[in-house]
């Protein structure tokens, strides 16, 4: 396979997409709300994405709650962000440690009965003061310990329903105080120790994804997503994380040069799997060709990753989930 994730246009798959998978091979595609309109609609997307795509390729979404969201009312659940289920937890740790829990169950049977694989949440970004509002209300919250700790019952939550979970942005988003989908944040603080201690304590998640910043103690020249440097010292290093390392979306601004020159750049660096959203066909066709080879060692991290996910399934109960999670947001 093309150690790639692609977007699509829309709500269904065009002819010379189905092409484009089936020449490439890529390790899954994304979808978003351009692509989801009803569940029939989506149904049928899925059906054709299987089709064309390798049979261990991967179906991801953005499914976090709140304002992120993909599958929306009136057709599905909506689900609360994460500052909400922090905010239970600063008056209740049990009770905002089971809301993490059961709110990410639900997400994950959502997601895995439309036919995804992979929920791009838990965010393990602890919120700073005075950082931008791109993040905002989809951290947990201020405290790294509370948001390992919730950050982990989140990912427990979307296991427990079949689907891979991925811990974002590795090395820690919270201090930007600028949006990397428009313009490339700066982070000049020479201690992280604080943001580096939720992915820490999530370091055995199957999936992370990196950050579009730039730490310039670390690395004073390249964004994380593309430094070996912060991705070997950091990232696999401090962190210890060892699972499926994907980009951020490389369609984001906070990147210079198209995705062909990106995506190859961000793989030498030490990821995985490159992320490209935008569903443009002929930038998305030449970044798959500019990909090299998948590596082995990704091939069995991804591997790992599914194993995981069917290992950790269980059933769920979605009524008496959703009455769960009602009674402790209320409390």
């Amino acid at each position: 396979m093309t150690p790639a994730i692609i977007g699509i246009a829309g709500p269904a798959l065009l002819p010379e997409e189905a092409a484009l998978l089936r020449r490439h091979h890529p390790v899954g595609v994304i979808l978003f709300a351009r692509n989801i309109v009803d569940p029939a609609q989506l149904c049928a997307l899925v059906g054709d994405l299987r089709a064309a795509l390798p049979a261990e390729a991967v179906l991801m979404v953005d499914q976090e709650g709140g304002r992120v969201a993909r599958m929306r009312p009136p057709h599905w659940q909506a689900h609360p962000p994460a500052a909400l289920i922090g905010s239970l937890h600063g008056r209740d740790r049990a009770a905002g440690l089971r809301a993490a829990f059961v709110s990410a169950a639900l997400i994950g049977a959502q997601a895995a009965t439309a036919g995804f694989d992979v929920v791009t949440a838990p965010v393990l970004d602890v919120a700073r003061p005075g950082a931008h509002g791109v993040i905002g209300d989809r951290a947990f919250g201020g405290d790294p310990l509370a948001v390992g700790r919730l950050g982990r019952a989140f990912a427990a939550g979307l296991l427990a329903a079949g689907v891979q979970p991925v811990g974002k942005h590795a090395p820690g988003h919270g201090r930007a105080t600028a949006d990397s989908h428009m313009t490339l944040p700066v982070v000049a603080a020479n201690n992280l120790d604080a943001d580096l201690a939720p992915f820490a304590l999530n370091a055995d998640l199957p999936w992370a994804m990196t950050a579009h910043i730039l730490y310039s103690a670390l690395d004073s020249a390249l964004p994380a997503t593309l430094s070996a440097t912060v991705i070997d010292t950091v990232i696999r290093g401090r962190i210890g994380f060892q699972g499926v390392l994907v980009t951020d979306d490389l369609a984001m601004r906070a990147l210079s040069g198209p995705p062909s020159d990106t995506a190859p750049a961000a793989l030498r660096a030490g990821c995985d799997v490159a992320l490209y959203c935008a569903g443009d066909l002929d930038r998305t066709a030449a970044m798959l060709a500019a990909c090299p080879d998948m590596t082995p060692r990704a091939a069995r991290r991804l591997a790992a990753a599914r194993g995981l996910a069917a290992a950790r399934r269980v059933a769920l109960d979605v009524d008496v989930l959703t009455a769960e999670r009602d009674r402790l947001l209320a409390s």
